[in-house]
């Protein structure tokens, strides 16, 4: 089956569909990323604060997929914003990996009460990385409008993308819309809710017409809003119900009335970027 991929605002293309490593512990990564390749994932979305991008390049290692098939991204620890430590943590990075190459590198979050608010030299080190050809692309996490804004004019580079909470009851589509204005590609993190919309009346009942879960028509609301979306899930069926998603269609009524769930702040599972301010010990 053939995932749609998405031309970014650099001319490089992503997998509009990837799987996310994302609480899997380090010792199980390797094995769980090599079943998701085998299910036919081909972009895989890690992160420093992980800590198990070497289980994902052990898994990549020991597969027969060709570089070129396949998209990873991995994201900054938030205790690496300084420019040194930028430098310093992605070097560490691409040799967990292993990789010839990183696809895309992402600041985690924006953290503006933290480094006297100054996300700004951060962004021009990750701009920097793409220098030596061992990074591709460079995007951010978790960046509302006025996060956006100062980088974007102190550099006048943009994100290739901005990876956000979105799901049926947080919508975030002023933030989407602050990105997609900006030309940035959106991904999707908790997609499914952290599990909240198999539960859903209204998501089970347009699964019932479509002959699918409610995990697997709220991926295809996503996918036709035209996000990147990269679910989790350490269990081999539930890798394949999540890949299974290409073969059936929402109506407009359908993508609006599961987009009408929305709760706004009450619907967030995380933290809110304006006042995420955690730096791991």
């Amino acid at each position: 089956m053939t995932v749609p991929t998405i031309t970014l605002n650099d001319q490089t293309t992503i997998p509009q569909l990837g799987f996310g490593v994302f609480m899997v512990p380090p010792e199980e990564t390797a094995a769980t990323v090599a079943t998701a390749l085998e299910v036919g994932y081909r972009h895989l979305d890690t992160a420093q604060m992980y800590g198990n991008e070497e289980g994902v390049g052990q898994a990549i290692a020991a597969s027969s997929i060709a570089r070129e098939e396949l998209y990873v991204t991995t994201k900054l620890n938030n205790t690496n914003h300084r420019p040194e430590d930028v430098r310093r943590s992605f070097d560490e990075s691409f040799e967990r990996l292993g990789l010839e190459y990183v696809d895309l590198f992402l600041i985690h979050w924006p953290l503006p009460t933290r480094y006297d608010g100054d996300f700004v030299s951060t962004w021009k080190a990750m701009i920097e990385l793409k220098e030596d050809g061992r990074l591709r692309s460079v995007g951010v996490s978790n960046f509302h409008a006025e996060h956006l804004d100062p980088i974007i004019e102190a550099t006048g580079v943009l994100p290739v993308v901005n990876q956000i909470e979105a799901h049926p009851y947080l919508v975030n589509d002023e933030v989407r819309a602050a990105s997609h204005e900006r030309g940035i590609t959106v991904e999707a993190w908790a997609p499914i809710a952290k599990g909240k919309v198999v539960d859903d009346e209204v998501i089970q009942g347009i699964a019932e017409r479509h002959g699918k879960t409610p995990s697997q028509v709220t991926l295809r609301w996503h996918i036709e809003r035209g996000d990147v979306v990269f679910p989790k899930s350490m269990r081999e069926e539930r890798m394949r119900e999540n890949f299974d998603i290409f073969d059936f269609q929402l109506s407009p009524d359908e993508v609006e009335a599961i987009r009408r769930l929305d709760q706004g702040e009450e619907g967030r599972t995380g933290p809110n970027p304006e006042t995420m301010d955690w730096i791991p010990s």
